[in-house]
């Protein structure tokens, strides 16, 4: 068995946007283990599970711009995190209108 290869955030350039059913949202609060707290864009604010490929990979922490993916049976309350961006993908982000700037 090999090493598990680690990725390094300079080696993550793409730009991910929120697909169909996915939204926008800044971390809260961390909660514990793999619970964080995110205010989305629709204005709700829902418990975000961190994936596990993205846990070993990432981290993930206060006032961070994430992608939620929310639950199918509890999408007021729950979701899956499945993405982070960089601080100069939230400025690009924020230059071509997909986050308010208030945000």
């Amino acid at each position: 068995m090999g090493k598990r290869k680690v990725l390094n955030e300079s080696a993550l350039k793409e730009i991910r946007l929120p697909e169909e059913e996915e939204m926008l949202g800044r971390v809260i609060k961390l909660l514990g283990s793999d619970q964080v707290l995110v205010k989305c864009t629709d204005g709700i604010t829902r418990r975000g599970r961190i994936r596990g490929k993205l846990k070993r990979r990432i981290w993930i922490r206060d006032n961070d711009i994430v992608v939620i993916a929310p639950w199918d049976f509890k999408e007021t309350e729950r979701g899956d995190i499945v993405w982070r961006f960089t601080l100069p993908q939230v400025d690009w982000l924020k230059n071509n209108n997909h986050l308010p700037r208030d945000f």
